[in-house]
């Protein structure tokens, strides 16, 4: 499955990594809730709640592409993220990984998550996800059609999804470009920025 089914626009990647398999370091997990993030003011997906709104830096350049590559940050400094970077080469945008559920290698996830956190929580969350599939910083960068890589994606057929506004940004707040599988427990439940504008005065 080629990396270039990602070469599109966030929403239409979005679309496409809903249903995917996601293998790392012992574990399989389905993709089942994602958000997309564009780029740069005079790109064509202009996004001011991305990392690479302001342009590229050392943090963010793997968000340039090219596309099917693995972007790692760390949410206020604990929590690692994963996102899959999509559009043409050398245009920013990327797919925010977050929630998944388990479908191999559960015993290793237990190890990680601890054997209290209910089942369809262990991948609920971007943080809980990485945690989960023992994604780290050092991944950033890796292509994930690899067959080599320690972080791989296949990509599925289309799912069904809702869509709505992405989770605790406050900027573009009311963007639809949060997707989700309906009727799944392990999707994380929507949370406004409290910096947010009030519901409908944003994009």
């Amino acid at each position: 499955m080629s990396a270039a089914r990602l070469a599109v626009d966030p929403l239409a990647a979005a679309r496409r990594l809903l249903g995917a398999t996601l293998s790392c370091r012992g574990v399989d997990a389905t993709i089942v809730e994602v958000e997309a993030y564009g780029g740069v003011p005079d790109g064509p997906w202009p996004d001011p709640a991305a990392h690479s709104y302001r342009g590229p830096t050392a943090r963010n350049a793997v968000m340039f592409g090219p596309p099917g590559r693995l972007y790692t940050y760390r949410s206020y400094g604990m929590h690692i993220c994963a996102n899959v970077v999509c559009g043409p080469d050398g245009t920013a945008a990327a797919v925010l990984l977050r929630a998944a559920v388990i479908a191999g290698g559960q015993e290793l996830v237990r190890v990680r998550r601890g054997v209290a956190v209910p089942d369809v929580a262990l991948a609920r969350g971007p943080g809980n996800l990485c945690s989960a599939l023992g994604i780290t910083m050092e991944d950033n960068g890796i292509d994930l059609f690899d067959p080599s890589s320690p972080v791989r994606l296949r990509l599925g057929g289309p799912l069904a999804a809702q869509a709505g506004p992405r989770v605790g940004v406050s900027q573009a707040a009311d963007r639809p470009w949060r997707l989700w599988a309906p009727r799944t427990p392990e999707v994380s439940a929507y949370r406004r920025s409290p910096r947010a504008p009030a519901p409908g005065a944003s994009d």
